[in-house]
């Protein structure tokens, strides 16, 4: 059992009350770690210590800022055989998913790093004479930010680097099923050498969540908030975040669509769906969850897919390596399981898997799938996949915008012009054309559309997002007044 601590004002604390709660492995139930439950007013001196620290850190230059992100990076990269043992113990993760995450986070903190000298404003013409206009943008105050459990060091680092990077303090809720995996992302920062109370740290039971997040929402200081997870809670917070009056951004659930037009590079498509429906076991908000193939090529598609699929090592990640290892909990388990005999009940065909019993589940593939089943439109957020088979272009884009979700997407076909018209009629906030719907870069404006959130996280977006746009005049000549 791994036992953690919050970070508050740079000191290392446990709750004010003394009360802890565990999160226990998901495949024996043993308790993985114990970490503080903060209270409210836990969760207040974190954004007081925040708010006090961002008088300081708002005038601190871009290259020391870019030179303490770069030892987060490498600090953070020291850590991966850590986060590697954390996240298998937490959420069941597989070694090749975890490190996959220490890597990409690594460089959204580099990517982080080379913004702080990114941050531009504008002179804009004015009307009055000798007035030079200025748009500027500067830091906003405190931000706070929430991650999931899923992609916990990409997503954590996420909500904390370009908000740093551009002159704001941070609050980071650390996700009650991950607690001590985002524990170690601040432990880097920490190790970096930022001030105290620039980064804060707080975790907390998950019956506190609503109050403890409401008491942040609510600090004056606290001028942005950011959250990734599923649409349901991410509603939550919105409605949180009007009542305040504070700016949000979500990126949130998703049912992205693979769709395979007639003249798709089938080998190509089969690599790119098995990548994206069964990396972290479809655990990601990418994750290829329906998979939209032109009758010409569904049967040599499906063959091979299933072949792909069938092969893909499954085991427990505490006891050696594979491409699939747990889901995070029973629950997921119990949701893909009725989809399966849903699906069945109503005549899709089962290809490949089956249920599962415990949560090393198979990767597994539902063929003949149809707008009736709840596969079609529920997120499986697990390795359960729908294959539906369409006739010519016109249906393949109604059936990939047939969703509330628009996160990710993408189209496999040979003629690139044809695939790109068809990306354009796609509703989602990413499309890839010829590869996988699951495809991060820290430089990308990432985000989605409809019921997948509001706003951008990434390189200039990110910059746009976490940032004041202030309107400043320097008046340089008298200036006539009509009175």
């Amino acid at each position: 059992m791994t036992a953690i601590t919050m970070l508050i004002d740079g000191a290392r604390v446990a709750a004010s009350n003394g009360a802890t709660f565990e999160r226990r492995n998901p495949l024996d139930g043993e308790v993985a770690t114990q970490a503080p439950a903060a209270t409210v007013e836990d969760a207040v001196r974190a954004a007081d210590a925040a708010a006090r620290a961002f008088e300081t850190w708002r005038h601190v230059g871009p290259s020391e800022r870019r030179a303490l992100l770069m030892k987060a990076a490498a600090a953070l990269e020291a850590k991966t055989d850590a986060f590697i043992a954390a996240m298998a113990a937490e959420t069941g993760a597989s070694a090749m998913w975890s490190g996959f995450n220490v890597h990409l986070a690594a460089g959204m903190f580099l990517e982080a790093a080379a913004l702080t000298t990114q941050i531009s404003g504008e002179i804009i013409p004015s009307d009055v004479p000798g007035s030079v206009a200025m748009a500027v943008r500067q830091g906003a105050g405190v931000v706070l930010g929430m991650a999931p459990w899923n992609a916990p060091v990409i997503l954590g680092v996420r909500a904390l680097a370009v908000p740093l990077a551009c002159g704001n303090t941070v609050v980071f809720k650390g996700s009650e099923v991950c607690p001590a995996t985002h524990g170690l992302i601040v432990d880097a920062l920490d190790e970096a050498g930022f001030p105290k109370g620039v980064v804060n740290f707080i975790t907390n039971a998950p019956a506190d969540a609503g109050a403890v997040v409401e008491a942040v929402v609510a600090h004056p200081a606290v001028r942005r908030v950011n959250f990734t997870g599923s649409t349901r809670v991410g509603k939550i917070i919105a409605m949180t975040c009007a009542k305040y009056l504070k700016p949000v951004v979500l990126e949130l659930g998703g049912k992205a669509p693979l769709v395979l037009l007639d003249d798709a590079d089938i080998d190509a498509a089969v690599n790119a769906a098995a990548f994206g429906a069964f990396a972290n076991s479809g655990q990601i908000c990418m994750s290829t969850e329906r998979i939209v193939v032109d009758r010409a090529i569904a049967d040599e598609f499906v063959a091979k897919f299933a072949a792909k699929a069938s092969a893909l090592p499954l085991q427990d990640p505490r006891k050696g390596p594979g491409v699939l290892g747990s889901v995070v909990d029973m629950s997921t388990v119990e949701r893909c399981n009725a989809l399966i005999d849903d699906a069945l009940a109503k005549g899709a065909k089962l290809v490949c898997g089956g249920k599962a019993e415990n949560t090393l589940m198979p990767a597994t593939i539902l063929d003949h799938v149809t707008a009736d089943m709840k596969i079609y439109s529920e997120e499986s957020f697990g390795p359960v996949k729908a294959v539906v088979r369409v006739s010519g272009v016109d249906e393949a884009v109604a059936s990939a915008n047939d969703t509330e979700y628009g996160l990710s997407s993408a189209v496999f076909g040979r003629d690139v012009s044809r695939a790109m018209l068809v990306a354009q009629r796609i509703e989602s906030g990413i499309c890839h054309i010829n590869g996988p719907t699951v495809h991060d870069e820290a430089q990308m404006p990432f985000g989605g559309v409809k019921a997948s959130g509001i706003g951008r996280f990434g390189g200039k977006a990110g910059i746009h997002e976490f940032t004041e746009l202030r309107w400043i005049t320097l008046q340089t000549t008298p200036r006539h007044y009509p009175f």
